[in-house]
Formats: structure tokens, C-alpha cells, sequence
């Protein structure tokens, strides 16, 4: 796949929801392109004395309903075509949600892994040094992504708070609890995903007992394993970058937990409690019910979209599937349960916590949890709603949802009717 070609895999969606919409045209053309992407080159001291730069972005895609709100992730494979991607699929993902935010994304092309901890603090600082006019409590609030943490998060709120000599912890969300975070904002994307999947699980003719495989098995991943075993479910198999490991009667998730903890890999659990190898690449076409692809973009494409044996996908990565292998799932009758929806309890509890920051009131976990449960389950039921109506995917459905609402906020400051009648 060409590197600029994942925009436009993007717009893809905003054209096929538009088609079941009457919108003025204003709203595609405002959607259609950022708002504003920054680039720089942060420059900071290693630790052996050299200087060394890192090229980094942020994206403000569209703030018509409110803030942009988006990730930071810190990667090697960082470009500019991405960021402008996921800060599109953030815009959506709010809207879906009813959030008052716009869409935001950040990123540093970097491998943080070949960082001491050191160069990682001043490479976070530098960061914020860099944006500090981009960034702002009510205009831009970044986030935690891949490869970057509570901590990182903490970080880059201190250095803030230092540039505009006053404590803001609303800048920054995914802060550590101590530094102003919400509860249950670690395992908030999996149980936002978890609560879709339970409540739809009737309308989707899901059984007792699903075999789960999970594709990826950082953050996200771990989550939903733990909560989706938790009720009785068998995760069948996952992975990692490294491999993954299977077993028909169920995988050990404790165990596989405690390996990632431990820094290892899922695959340094084979041959304990009947765990198998299983080639990474394999495990899009275990047979299960529920797939849950958890890791970077484009992992179910054209080519592997066809071994699916899932009846379900929960999207829980950003842009997990691309538009040739929605096609096919779709052939198939797999129903997918879109990214901008299923892993919308993230940026939900993100938003929780700004509120509570600006407030200065801190919720209990249990109120996090149900609040989050309520708006999962209001706009899932809102969005299955729409592809029985409209008889379209849930992909589609969500995007013909969320534009509605994007739409209703750009057509509020006039359009072109407006102007010449």
C-alpha cells in the first residue's frame, strides 16, 4: 500500500455515509481536508552528549463541534499521511460519541525503545516545548497512543504547566491518577468494546460461550482478553509482534499477561498449560466468533480478509480493516463492528477525564464504568438502529451517524444556500 493512499482510504467512508444523507456540500468540503497539521524537528541531548532530531506532527482535523482531541504515538513508521488519518478518524469517533470535541492527532517518528529514559523524558518535553501554542485545555488535548503512557502523559502536562506557569492538568488526559487521571481510563478503549459486544450480543446471534482471538496484545488487547475470559468466554488465541500462541480449549490469560508485564512475548508461554505456536500472521483466520484485531492499521486486508472465520469483528484497533477487505467480510457476512464506534470507550474516558479536571471533582471507578456503559450503550444501540433502517454495514452506519452530527455543526455557521438566497 502506498503511503498516501491511507487518507484516502479514509474518505472513502465519508463519501459512501454521505450518499444516505442530504448534506450541503460546505460539509464535504470541510471534511474532506485538515484543518491544520504542524510539523517540526524536535532536537534533543542523548545521553552520550550527542544531539540528536526527530521529525514530529500535529494535527488539528476539524474542530467545529469543540477541542480537537487525539494521541500522541511515538513510532518509526510516523508519517504525516497517518496522522492526518487518525486525526480523521477522530473526528468521527467524537462525533459518534457525542463528545464536544473535534478530531486531533500527534506523533513522533521515532523507536522509543531505543531510548534511555532519560532521552524519553526530554524527547516528551521537547514535544510540548515544540506545540505549546497548538496544545491547549480548550483548543487542542493530546493523549496517550502507541508506545507512549501515563507517565509520558504526566511529563508533557508538567512541562506545561511550566511553559504557562500555572498547573492545567485539562491539557493533557491519560495523566497519571496521582497527576490528575480518571479512574478506569486503563482498560477503558477493551471495556467500551466489551460493553458494545455484550449489549448487541442478542441482535448479533452470538452465543453462552465465544471463542475470542485477539490480534495484538498490548493495552487493548490484554483488556478484553481478561474482561471477555472473565465471563466464561474461551480466548482461543493471540498475539503479538513477535507470534502468537493457540488452544482450542482456551489459552492461560493470566499467564500470557504476566509475560507481557514481565517484557517478554505471547510466544514464551508455548509448550505451558497447552499453549501452541501460531504464526502472527495466522491468526486472522483462527477459527473462533469473535476477532478482535487490536493492533496497528491494516491488518485484514484483500489478501487474508477471505480466511476470516469470525462471525464478528470488534475493531479495536484504528482502521484495522481496509475498505477491499471490509468488501469481503461483508461477502461473508461478518459483521464488523467499526473502529470510530468499538474503541470509542478510550477517548470516552478521556473526556471524563477533562471534565473532572476542569471541575476539580474526581468520580469513582464504578460511576467511570457506568457512565461509559450508558453512552456505549446509547450510541451502539443509535448506530445498529441506522443499518437496519438504512440496511448498510455498521462501518457505514456509524459514519452516516457521526455525519449527521458533524454536518448539523458546519451547517449552523451557514452555507452556500444560505449566502445567496
Amino acid at each position: 500500500m502506498s503511503e498516501d493512499s491511507l487518507l484516502d482510504d479514509a474518505l472513502v467512508r465519508l463519501d459512501e455515509a454521505a450518499a444516505h444523507l442530504s448534506i450541503d456540500p460546505d460539509v464535504i468540503e470541510k471534511l474532506k481536508f485538515a484543518r491544520e497539521t504542524t510539523k517540526v524537528r524536535l532536537m534533543i541531548r542523548m545521553d552520550d552528549g550527542s544531539r540528536k532530531s526527530f521529525i514530529a506532527w500535529r494535527c488539528r482535523y476539524d474542530d467545529t463541534r469543540g477541542p480537537t482531541k487525539g494521541g500522541i504515538r511515538f513510532h518509526p513508521d510516523a508519517n504525516v499521511e497517518e496522522v492526518e488519518t487518525l486525526a480523521f478518524w477522530m473526528t468521527f469517533k467524537c462525533a459518534v460519541m457525542n463528545l464536544p470535541y473535534g478530531g486531533g492527532k500527534g506523533a513522533v517518528q521515532v523507536d522509543p525503545r531505543q531510548l534511555s529514559k532519560a532521552e524519553l523524558e526530554r524527547l516528551s518535553r521537547a514535544y510540548i516545548q515544540a506545540f505549546a501554542r497548538t496544545v491547549g485545555p480548550d483548543r487542542d488535548i493530546p493523549a496517550p497512543d502507541v508506545y507512549t503512557n501515563s507517565m509520558i502523559m504526566g511529563w508533557m502536562a508538567d512541562e506545561y504547566a511550566q511553559i504557562v506557569g500555572q498547573a492545567e492538568p485539562a491539557v493533557i488526559t491519560g495523566k497519571p491518577i496521582a497527576l490528575g487521571g480518571s479512574l478506569g481510563r486503563g482498560d477503558a478503549t477493551a471495556r467500551g468494546g466489551y460493553y458494545l459486544v455484550r449489549h448487541l450480543a442478542g441482535e448479533l446471534g452470538l452465543g453462552e460461550t465465544l471463542r475470542v482471538a485477539v490480534q495484538g496484545f498490548g493495552n487493548a488487547g490484554q483488556h478484553i482478553a481478561r474482561l471477555l475470559a472473565a465471563d466464561g468466554h474461551k480466548v482461543v488465541a493471540v498475539s503479538d509482534s513477535e507470534g502468537g500462541v493457540y488452544s482450542a480449549a482456551g489459552l492461560h490469560v493470566d499467564m500470557l499477561i504476566d509475560a507481557k508485564a514481565h517484557g517478554r512475548s505471547v510466544v514464551s508461554t508455548v509448550g505451558q498449560g497447552g499453549h501452541e505456536a501460531l504464526a502472527g500472521d495466522a491468526l486472522v483466520g483462527v477459527d473462533c466468533d469473535l476477532l478482535v484485531p487490536s493492533a496497528l492499521e491494516n491488518m485484514i486486508h484483500g489478501k487474508n480478509a477471505g480466511g476470516v472465520k469470525a462471525k464478528l469483528v470488534l475493531e479495536l484497533a484504528n482502521g484495522p480493516v481496509t475498505p477491499s477487505g471490509d468488501r469481503i467480510l461483508a461477502e461473508k457476512g461478518v459483521v464488523v463492528l467499526p473502529d470510530i464506534l468499538a474503541n470509542a470507550g478510550g477517548v470516552t474516558v478521556s473526556y471524563f477525564e477533562w471534565v473532572q479536571n476542569k471541575q476539580g471533582y474526581y468520580w469513582t471507578e464504578q460511576e467511570i464504568h457506568d457512565r461509559l456503559q450508558a453512552i456505549m450503550e446509547r450510541e451502539g444501540r443509535a448506530v445498529w438502529n441506522v443499518s437496519k433502517e438504512k440496511d448498510v454495514s455498521m462501518r457505514t452506519a456509524a459514519y452516516v451517524h457521526a455525519l449527521g452530527r458533524l454536518a448539523e455543526a458546519i451547517e449552523a455557521h451557514g452555507t452556500q444556500s444560505f449566502f445567496t438566497s
